[in-house]
């Protein structure tokens, strides 16, 4: 069915930042260090690439868009505004169901083609993922809300550097190691020998192939990058796709579509389902599919877990694979020996960085006690100069929340840290309202922005391991602070969670930094640094952060057979 129409939006109207926070003076014995001055402000510095937004939006299935079965669509909305954006597909069983039969068709073709053909088309996907890279960026930002300056440096050339990666592996899958414990059986040797290497073939050579049709599931927080996260290496190994966005951030998924239409995938290789958990669900039961993959909340990969292994049959039968990639409560644990400055900057990196919007956030400092007062009050001060507002302001350093949902579940932790004990501090530009013993109210962190779905910076401060603050994801821009005494009392409060995705270790000593890294239960742990990534860096979790890796060759492993 052709495409109804695009019409260019002439840009949103912007959210305007509230005023600035007066001028206060420091209590007697205070410490002296100057608070920044925030009368002063940056001159607007707005995106000025328009990008064209269709009123409905079908799905793409077998290379083309169709409309939905049901004729059902639900709205997409700007968070920083609360305006429609467009109209998208809610897919149905039936839906699901074409897209599944499409990509089993296109199956037998595309793992017919030459390994280095199957590579070539990554290319192209990437180099125009490159090409288009403004307009993805700002349907990034104005479908989720996050800042333009992140859209465009980060989530839109790492998508493109998954594609690059992976297509360079295409026609190299018999280098891959196997990843079992197996020996090696090679009759030209005296001895059987451990497991191949990396790039060292295995004898006789094999020849891995694609485990089938993927199922892949993919949440709200960094659309198009988790697209190619979970694309790229499945087309690599000749698998093909069936794809399903979030509801609440489908536009550069579908955008990624035409790209594949534009590149001249074959059609059926990938396939884009949109809706909501409806749509989800039906793509996980699904007869046809071999693989699910999924990044989301350990809430839902629960119930995606159970649901496969009841459709699994017994020993001896093909069963349908599952990677999950869930929540995370992540530590960032300083130590007194730690560069503070740097250390202060890479908790502003882990915990703010997309609203607080990453399942591996920082979201927990653990803080040496012989400095915590002088990192609180540092983190403190660089808070002051965060900027909240308008995602497309190349200014903004917090951008919107995703939804009004996510808004109220952070406002609710934030109430419910001041009940429990915790002292909270907002930051972030504008009027701040305190409560008469001086802390800061809960309400104020979202108060005074109008439209739109907002939340300055907040530190909870006096947390203890028991506080809901402590153990459960809260997914916003929300730092709880604890201290420790010892490295051993770190590590107990560092592991003692449920989650296991992501962890940060500041220290000067590499002796302690490779020490507490050996001993946290945690799938990355970033020594001096947080929030850094590569294709070609493995990345997942243990406990209820999920199983299986995605990127790199422990990536690739999970789509072959």
């Amino acid at each position: 069915m052709a495409k109804a129409p695009a019409k260019t939006r002439k840009g949103p109207a912007r959210p305007s930042a509230p005023k600035s926070a007066p001028k206060s003076k420091p209590a007697k014995g205070a410490a002296t260090m100057p608070v920044p001055a925030m009368a002063w402000d940056y001159a607007p510095a707005p995106e000025t690439t328009k990008v064209s937004i269709a009123p409905q939006s079908g799905h793409f299935i077998n290379g083309r868009f169709t409309p939905p079965a049901s004729a059902e669509y639900f709205p997409t909305i700007n968070p920083a505004i609360e305006e429609t954006l467009g109209e998208i597909a809610q897919g149905s069983p039936a839906d699901v169901d074409a897209a599944v039969h499409a990509a089993r068709s296109a199956l037998a073709p595309w793992q017919a083609l030459p390994a280095s053909e199957r590579g070539k088309y990554l290319y192209r996907i990437a180099r125009r993922i490159q090409e288009r890279a403004r307009e993805l960026a700002v349907l990034e930002t104005i479908d989720g809300g996050k800042p333009i300056r992140e859209s465009r440096d980060v989530d839109i050339p790492l998508a493109a550097q998954h594609f690059f990666y992976h297509a360079g592996w295409a026609d190299k899958l018999e280098y891959l190691p196997s990843g079992r414990s197996a020996l090696r059986a090679d009759p030209r040797a005296s001895t059987q020998t451990p497991q191949a290497r990396l790039g060292e073939p295995t004898y006789p050579p094999t020849y891995p192939k694609g485990v089938g049709v993927c199922g892949q599931i993919i949440p709200w927080n960094f659309p198009l990058l988790m697209a190619a996260w979970k694309i790229a290496p499945a087309l690599a190994c000749g698998n093909t796709v069936v794809l399903k966005p979030a509801e609440t951030t489908p536009l550069t998924a579908l955008r990624l579509a035409e790209i594949c239409a534009e590149v001249e995938l074959p059609p059926g290789v990938v396939n884009i389902v949109t809706g909501d958990g409806r749509t989800g669900a039906a793509i996980v039961n699904h007869p046809g599919i071999d693989k699910i993959a999924f990044t989301g909340s350990t809430d839902v990969g629960k119930q995606i877990a159970l649901a496969v292994a009841r459709h699994n049959p017994g020993p001896g039968a093909a069963h349908k694979r599952l990677t999950l990639e869930l929540g995370g409560k992540g530590a960032n644990i300083i130590f007194e020996d730690a560069s503070i400055d740097q250390a202060v900057e890479g908790i502003i990196e882990g915990i703010y960085f997309n609203q607080g919007h990453v399942c591996c956030a920082g979201s927990r400092l653990l803080v040496q006690e012989s400095i915590a007062e002088v990192v609180v009050r540092k983190l403190k001060y660089r808070l002051k100069t965060l900027r909240v507002g308008d995602p497309l302001d190349k200014n903004t350093d917090i951008g919107a929340i995703n939804s009004r949902v996510q808004l109220d579940k952070i406002k609710g932790y934030l109430k419910l840290g001041v009940k429990q004990g915790a002292g909270l501090y907002v930051g972030g530009n504008g009027q701040m309202a305190k409560l008469p013993n001086g802390q800061m109210d809960a309400g104020s962190a979202t108060a005074g922005f109008g439209k739109g779905f907002f939340c300055r910076p907040c530190v909870l401060t006096g947390v203890q391991p028991a506080h809901a603050v402590a153990r459960e994801e809260i997914f916003g821009p929300v730092l709880s602070v604890l201290t420790f005494r010892t490295p051993e009392e770190a590590l107990t409060r560092a592991n003692n969670t449920p989650y296991g995705l992501g962890t940060g270790v500041w220290t000067d000593k590499g002796s302690k930094a490779l020490e507490m890294a050996r001993k946290l239960d945690a799938g990355v742990v970033w020594l001096n640094t947080y929030n850094k990534f590569d294709p070609a860096s493995p990345f997942g979790g243990y406990k209820e952060s999920g199983f299986g890796r995605e990127g790199g060759v422990h990536g690739l492993r999970g789509y072959l057979k």
